[in-house]
């Protein structure tokens, strides 16, 4: 059954999706940081604010705002929409200036082989998206 993008649901699948991958896992392993991301534009009206945690190997997701993030990562619901989807590549984005990132960009910068891992694993999370 797909879950809603950017619904506590969604949050919770690709926290699972993360934290079961042992590729996710290995990449994951030795690094730490607190990510913000801001969604705009989203079919709500509203913005939409997600956290991401690294912590110890294991990966947190959820709605809301964070304390102190690392980073903050600002991007409108299309562009989100589809990096999730994997139609565009989250390097691709920020080259584009479709993402926004205030705060520490290097650490973003040391996760590189994170992400991949992480777009790898959560691919297996079937997603509802709203037309935006």
């Amino acid at each position: 059954m797909a879950v809603k993008f950017l619904s506590a649901e969604w949050a919770a699948a690709v926290e699972r999706a993360m934290n079961s991958s042992p590729d996710f896992t290995n990449a994951a392993a030795g690094n730490n940081a607190r990510l913000q991301q801001v969604v705009t534009d989203a079919p709500e009206g509203d913005d939409t604010r997600y956290y991401f945690v690294l912590e110890g190997g294991n990966a947190q997701l959820g709605l809301g705002e964070l304390v102190d993030p690392d980073a903050t990562i600002t991007q409108s619901y299309g562009t989100a929409v589809a990096i999730n989807k994997r139609e565009l590549p989250i390097v691709g984005a920020f080259m584009q200036g479709q993402l926004k990132v205030t705060g520490n960009t290097m650490k973003l910068l040391q996760l590189g082989g994170v992400v991949g891992a992480m777009v790898q694993a959560i691919s297996s999370v079937d997603v509802h998206y709203e037309p935006s």
